[in-house]
Order: C-alpha cells, then sequence, then structure tokens
C-alpha cells in the first residue's frame, strides 16, 4: 500500500482539494444465478488500447471518458498502455497486462468451472477521470447497454 507521502507536492494538494463524488446509494443488481453459470466480462480503468483502436485523449478537460472493447481472444502483448497518470508505477502493467485486464486469469476461471464463461468482448475505460459527469450521463450507460446486449451477468470492475 502506498502512501500519500510518495507523491509530488502538486498531486498531494491536488488529492487534498479534489471534490470526491459520493454515489449512494451505490447501484447494483445481485447475481440471479450461480457464478458457475454466469457471463462475466473485465472492466479496466488502464486505458489500454489495441493497436488498431484511436488511443485515449490526454488533453480532454476532466479526462476522455470513452472506452474501447478488447475482444476475449485479444494478444494482450500487444496492448498499449495510454493511461494518462504519471502517479503510479506503469511497469507492472507493461510487464504483465493481465495486471489491469486479466484476461487470461478469466479463461483460466471459465475452464476450471468456477465461471460460467467469459464474455466475447471486455472494456477499457480511461483511469483519472476529474470531471466523471459525461463517463456517468453517456459513457458508462453506453457500455452497460452493450455488455447487456451481449448477456454478460456480471462485470468485474478492475480499478487502475
Amino acid at each position: 500500500m502506498g502512501d500519500l507521502s510518495e507523491f509530488s507536492f502538486v498531486v498531494r494538494t491536488f488529492l487534498h482539494l479534489y471534490r470526491w463524488r459520493r454515489i449512494d446509494p451505490v447501484p447494483w443488481a445481485p447475481l440471479t444465478k450461480p457464478l458457475s453459470e454466469a457471463c462475466l466480462a473485465l472492466v479496466s480503468t488502464a486505458g489500454l488500447v489495441l493497436p488498431d483502436q484511436a488511443p485515449f485523449e490526454h488533453d480532454v478537460k476532466g479526462g476522455d471518458t470513452s472506452f474501447r472493447t478488447i475482444p476475449d481472444d485479444a494478444d494482450l502483448g500487444t496492448l498499449i498502455d495510454c493511461h494518462r497518470s504519471a502517479t503510479y508505477d506503469h511497469s507492472g502493467i507493461h510487464d504483465d497486462p493481465n495486471l489491469a485486464l486479466p484476461i487470461d486469469r478469466l479463461r483460466e476461471l471459465a475452464d476450471a468451472g468456477v465461471v460460467g464463461s467469459a464474455n466475447r468482448r471486455h472494456l477499457s475505460f480511461m483511469g483519472s477521470i476529474t470531471a466523471p459527469g459525461r463517463l456517468v450521463a453517456k459513457s458508462a450507460p453506453e457500455a452497460a447497454a452493450l455488455l447487456a446486449g451481449d448477456g454478460v451477468d456480471a462485470a468485474l470492475l478492475v480499478p487502475v
């Protein structure tokens, strides 16, 4: 676990002054079937893209709230880290993208029967969204509708 003292003065000041959004109650739905029968999707905030996808925009005020779809059969070694934040060490994700988008681990769980199946696609968002209004109003509902249309029963959020 990190400590705030590890960050620069500018980052510590930003974190201290930032108006954190509170959502109460937290929206959620109980799983209606056993996990061993459920279709799962991954939702990462690592800002990962495939080589043929547009990178996340770094100059969007408040953060790029768009998302990218990553096929379940994607070669994780080809993913590009477009995350704009310099406040965490990206080297672990570069060494093993499963840390941010654990597709290989999800496939293993599906093969072992722990989960029913991995969805055919997963989602990658940019983290460090300091103005989440567009994310809450537009991108999140679009992403939820996409996964619901795929028949996803549960999504595992992998925050970075």
